[in-house]
């Protein structure tokens, strides 16, 4: 039935089904929003952390690298784990102002919000004018700020914020193999760590670790199976 109306509409309303009421709407929405992380995210009285200690032919004493982590939306599923601030310690104070600095900024970063796993990357490409050296298990680091980026990918991949560059089948099949003929020919293989790589390897221009040995007259790395041969 249709209605004529013949004077302006001064005042209206929305009807609501009786079982919804406005609080309760407001709270419908409230359960299902996300909670993300920005510069307004306060600290909590407790966060989770991880320490990684790193230790440099550069120091006589090692340095700790702590990074905690805040949880957002918990006990829902979609639940985060997301690094909110670094601390480094060390009985060394060689490196304390820049250390420092260093830490505040990338707290920063991380309460920023968004994406801040370039810090990864950035942070390995500094440079020791010095010159780098070699952590344990062949990888070469160019600098302590280079190793202090690597301890954070550790975490970053930890919680699931950086994916694993997992090796396809083909190229496990292939440093298996490899790794089985070396140690075929290596007469003091019950002397050697099992996760150290031949002394006289070269270093890897793909994943920066000594473990490149020549097999087969081709030139393989027995971590990331980077091979001259294809």
């Amino acid at each position: 039935m249709a209605l004529k109306l013949d004077s302006k509409i001064v005042n209206y309303s929305v009807v609501k089904p009786a079982d919804e009421t406005p609080s309760a709407a407001l709270e419908a929405t409230a359960a299902t929003q996300e909670q993300h992380l920005s510069e307004t995210t306060e600290r909590p009285e407790m966060l989770l952390g991880s320490t990684y200690k790193i230790k440099t032919p550069l120091s006589e004493h090692a340095l700790y690298v702590t990074i905690n982590d805040i949880v957002l939306n918990p006990g829902t599923e979609h639940e985060l784990r997301r690094p909110f601030e670094i601390f480094i310690n060390s009985k060394s104070m060689d490196h304390f102002q820049w250390i420092v600095a260093l830490t505040r900024i990338i707290s920063a970063v991380f309460r920023k919000g968004g994406d801040a796993t370039f810090l990864v990357e950035e942070m390995r490409s500094v440079f020791d004018p010095k010159g780098g050296y070699f952590k344990k298990g062949g990888k070469y680091m160019p600098s302590l700020v280079a190793e202090i980026g690597d301890a954070l990918d550790t975490h970053m991949r930890m919680i699931g914020l950086l994916g694993d560059d997992d090796l396809d089948e083909h190229q496990k099949k292939l440093i298996k193999e490899k790794r089985e003929q070396y140690d075929a020919t290596l007469k003091d293989a019950e002397e050697k760590d099992p996760g150290d790589f031949p002394d006289g390897a070269q270093l890897c221009k793909k994943c920066h670790t000594k473990a490149v040995i020549t097999m087969d007259g081709c030139l393989t790395c027995l971590n990331c199976g980077d091979s001259k041969c294809g």
